[in-house]
């Protein structure tokens, strides 16, 4: 035997097209009858779905998201006045003071907002 022929014998009908590897991949085909079946478990949402009672909650991370960036603007305001006042001139870190003040601007901004979503999400719960 020589050393380019294998004792194994090979299966050819791989290697052509239309063999069996061919067919064995392709699958069943679809048709145009296939497409228009819908599954029996899949139902339309209006008939799961009654619109009168879903409930319209909040979205508490908006909420919280325009409270934090209302409290940075009003604390950059608020320690950008502070730092030109004649009250800053005596302070020895003004950075220190100024960070502090937006800090606790953007603290309250997010309580204030926190506040306000759940008071909407009760209002979301009235007349049920």
């Amino acid at each position: 035997m020589s050393s380019q022929q294998s004792s194994a014998p090979h299966d050819r009908s791989d290697d052509r097209p239309g063999g069996a590897a061919s067919d064995a991949m392709s699958g069943p085909q679809p048709t145009a009858d296939d497409a228009a079946d819908v599954p029996a478990d899949e139902v339309e949402i209006e008939e799961v779905v009654d619109p009168t009672t879903v409930r319209r909650a909040p979205r508490y991370r908006a909420f919280f998201t325009v409270g934090i960036v209302l409290g940075l603007v009003v604390g950059l305001g608020v320690g950008g006045a502070w730092l030109q006042s004649d009250a800053a001139q005596g302070v020895l870190k003004p950075g220190v003071y100024f960070s502090v003040i937006l800090l606790t601007c953007t603290a309250l901004g997010a309580a204030v907002a926190g506040v306000w979503a759940v008071i909407a999400d009760r209002r979301s719960l009235r007349g049920r």
